[in-house]
């Protein structure tokens, strides 16, 4: 787009540093950029969960919304500027799923002593359950459900567990992503690096990540709805959604944990009642467009 006039070089995690310290030296510009997800920064700020997925929270189509034109965007940057950062949303995984389970769950007490990889605010709601929760790259998921070691593991969604091989150590696939409904990407730039480009520069940035936010949540539902298929049809998985009565103590765990952080940071509180003004206003759309093409249109076959 920049004619060559705009380069990148891109070094995948540790190449250069440690992939958890990618905020931070952006933030002390050792490196311009960095690709990653915002709610792996929240012990720096509560806020970046929000600008990557809240459990029960906005789905892609909502999250994009509130983003671009409820104010969601303002706020992330205002969270950011304080460590020098500029973050644009680069990408989007749509809804992720439940996870893969050992046995399955049919009560909130199935939950109890559960040992099981989730990261995020997810996490600490599944830890109010009694959940033993465990943060492990991609890598030890696998090698952790065979052994025994964890006994249900969340990764993103049909393509990517199943090259992790998740469904040949874990039959029961639940597919109803309470925890991340859409689950965005950033790309945070060092202000004073962003700042040294000319505008139109720096325009290519901004419109570039948008494309990249649209394109990557298409690439994820096609080839999730192939992988799922496959799934289904050839390996024997069971995919099912989780109880109504689990999901509603999900949920309202959720709000808990984030009424503790909300009354700690006056920030966070700003970010919190955005992001749920804008949910209640997108919701009731919801009702009356998407929610009875889910019900009336799409179940039609012809």
């Amino acid at each position: 787009m920049s004619g060559g006039r705009l380069r990148i070089q891109f070094f995948g995690a540790g190449a250069l540093i440690p992939a958890a310290e990618g905020f931070d030296a952006v933030s002390q510009g050792v490196v311009e950029c960095n690709y990653a997800n915002a709610y792996f920064w929240t012990g720096r700020s509560f806020a970046a969960q929000y600008f990557t997925a809240v459990p029960c929270g906005l789905n892609f189509q909502g999250l994009n919304g509130w983003m671009y034109d409820g104010g969601g965007l303002d706020l992330w940057r205002e969270v950011y500027d304080r460590f020098h950062l500029v973050p644009f949303l680069c990408g989007n995984t749509g809804v992720q799923m439940t996870g893969w389970f050992r046995r399955p769950i049919e009560t909130v007490e199935d939950l109890r002593g559960l040992k099981m990889r989730i990261p995020g605010l997810a996490g600490r709601v599944y830890q109010a359950l009694g959940v033993d929760t465990r943060l492990l790259p991609a890598g030890e998921i696998f090698p952790a459900l065979e052994r025994g070691v964890i006994d249900a593991a969340e990764f993103v969604g049909p393509y990517l567990d199943r090259q992790l091989g998740l469904h040949r150590v874990a039959e029961f696939y639940y597919t109803t992503g309470w925890h991340e409904t859409a689950t965005a990407t950033e790309l945070a730039i060092n202000k004073a690096a962003l700042n040294r480009l000319p505008n139109d520069l720096e325009a290519i940035v901004e419109n570039a990540c948008a494309a990249c936010n649209v394109i990557s949540e298409a690439w994820c539902r096609k080839n999730n709805a192939e992988a799922l298929e496959d799934l289904l049809r050839n390996d024997g998985v069971i995919a099912q959604q989780l109880p109504d009565p689990v999901i509603d103590r999900l949920r309202k765990e959720t709000m808990k944990v984030l009424a503790q952080a909300v009354e700690r940071d006056p920030l966070t509180r700003r970010v919190h009642e955005s992001y749920f003004a804008y949910k209640a206003r997108f919701d009731a759309w919801s009702e009356q467009s998407e929610v009875p093409y889910h019900t009336k249109i799409r179940p039609a076959r012809a």
